[in-house]
Formats: C-alpha cells, structure tokens, sequence
C-alpha cells in the first residue's frame, strides 16, 4: 500500500538529510576541509541547512542544502517552482516542499563542476490526482572533455534509472539536455546528466524509491572524476577558459533556473539560493576558443548532445 503523504513527507525529508551529511562528509574528506553550517527558517514556513565549502585544497566553493518549507503561495510562484499538475485557481495555495541542493565548483579546469537537486512537492490539499510529486536533476558541467568521465557520469545514472523502468534513462536524458540549454548562446550548460520532470504518475513507493536510487548515484557517479583530475597541472589559459564558460552557468542560472526564481520570488534565503553562483567567473568580449582546440572540442559537444550510454 502507498505511504500516506505525512509518511512520504517524512521519509523523504530523513533520506536526504541523510544524504546531505554523507555528502558532506565525502567532500571533507578529499578537500581535508570543512563546511560552514547555518540553520536558517523561513518567514513563511519551515527552514533549512546550508552548508557551504570556500577556498578549500580541491574546490573552490561547494555547498550542499537542505530545506523543508510549506506554507501559501501565490499562482505565479507556483507556477515558476512547477509543483504538483500545475492546475492552480487563485492565489494563496497551500504547499510543502522537502529538498536538495548542490553545487560544487572545483579550483582545477580538468575537474569540472556539478549539480543536483531531488525534491517532493505537494500543493493544494495533496489529495487530488498530481498534486504531489517528486523531482531531481543531476548534470556535469566540464571545462575540458574527457569521455571516460562523461560516459561514466551517464552510466552511474542510467543503472539508477534501469532499476526501476529501462525507458526513464532516454527520457530524462533528453529532458535535463533540454533544461540546461541557453537558447541566446545556442549552447547546453554543460554534457547534461537526468532531470526527472514532476512524476506522479506511479505509486509514491517507487517515486521515493526512483529518487532516492538516483540521488545517492551522484557521489560515485562524480567523487573517482575528482580523485583523476583533481592534481591535473593546469595553466593560465585553462583558468581563462574555466572563467568563460563559469560565466554561461551564471547567466543559465540567473536567467531561466526555476529554482532561483522560485526562490528569490518566494521570500527565500537570498544566500542559500544564490549558493549556485560560482566565486569567479569571466565574460571577455566576443571570445571564441580556437579551432581545433581542446576548448573548440568541448563546444562540440555543448552545441549538440551526444548519447554517451
């Protein structure tokens, strides 16, 4: 029998907290380097942890954060964060939202820089057809091309998703490369990853059971990238080039994330929200890396997805 929503609640909210200290921990362990830890609360309901890493031996900036926050929501901001079936009259709509998030941004070009978010969401009295759901995402943003990496990355996620229905690989592959697309550049964010949508459609058993399968993929889907790369000895131009494609993170997630504008326009914790950003990042006029180059591969790539698995 499916759990009740107060027990999906829980559950989840216990599973990535969990997740997040096991996180953490890992990256501590590889940086020899701790996280700074705030518990803030939300004006409107619930709170949250976030835990940030600046200035370490490996990464330059990495935060990891927790949240769990409910409350009213007006049909805009309910719309922006994509909650439930998306069928909302009116303003002042209940909610509940448990959830993940992390970034990480490595101090060395050959390691790049990663993201993932897996939540559950509920709005209105949660008991209508597709008023509760859960969600995730998790993408590689490299600076330099290596494919054993990418392919790996993919493959982790792909067993992940296996386990449960063989066709969610291909469909939440598409999806996350159509997400983290900047239609201005004409360019993907990065080599792309999953981005499971709003599922609702099966029991929440094994929603929960999906999501969690595809969150606790991402440390050994990333951290054995990390531990080849991170000693790498890189150059000036290499940072130049890391700086110019940090900008087009920057820009993606100012500009379309729904999660940052689901934040800034819910009274969020601007710090924890903005978290994503990385420290440094470079926007040289009209630079275009050279043809044939290391860079010019990349963009290959960014410019169209491959099917690594």
């Amino acid at each position: 029998m499916p759990l009740t929503n107060e027990a999906v609640r829980t559950r989840t909210e216990t599973m990535l907290q969990s997740l997040q200290n096991t996180i953490c921990q890992s990256l501590e362990t590889i940086d020899g380097t701790n996280f700074h830890e705030e518990i803030w609360t939300r004006a409107g309901g619930g709170g949250g942890i976030t835990r940030v890493l600046q200035n370490g031996n490996v990464f330059e900036k990495a935060g990891v954060s927790t949240s769990t926050i409910s409350g009213l929501l007006s049909k805009d901001a309910a719309q922006t964060a994509g909650i439930g079936n998306g069928n909302f009259t009116g303003d002042n709509i209940p909610f509940f939202i448990t959830s993940i998030s992390l970034i990480i941004h490595p101090h060395n070009p050959f390691v790049p820089s990663t993201h993932a978010h897996y939540r559950y969401s509920e709005q209105g009295d949660s008991t209508t057809p597709g008023s509760w759901s859960f969600s995730g995402s998790a993408d590689l943003t490299p600076y330099y091309l290596f494919e054993e990496d990418a392919i790996n990355f993919h493959r982790l996620h792909k067993e992940a998703c296996d386990r449960y229905n063989p066709a969610f690989y291909p469909r939440f592959k598409q999806a996350c490369d159509e997400y983290f697309y900047l239609p201005h550049r004409k360019e993907h964010r990065g080599i792309g990853g999953i981005f499971l949508g709003n599922l609702n459609e099966y029991d929440s058993d094994m929603l929960y059971a999906l999501t969690t399968s595809c969150a606790t993929a991402f440390l050994p889907a990333y951290l054995p990238i990390v531990e080849r790369r991170k000693d790498l000895p890189f150059t000036e131009q290499h940072q130049r080039w890391q700086r110019q494609r940090r900008g087009r993170y920057v820009e993606f997630n100012l500009t379309y994330d729904r999660g940052t504008a689901f934040g800034l326009k819910t009274g969020g914790r601007v710090e924890s929200i903005l978290m994503s950003l990385p420290p440094v990042a470079g926007w040289e006029y009209d630079y275009h890396p050279e043809a044939s180059s290391e860079e010019a591969r990349l963009m290959e790539v960014l410019q169209k997805p491959r099917q690594w698995v």
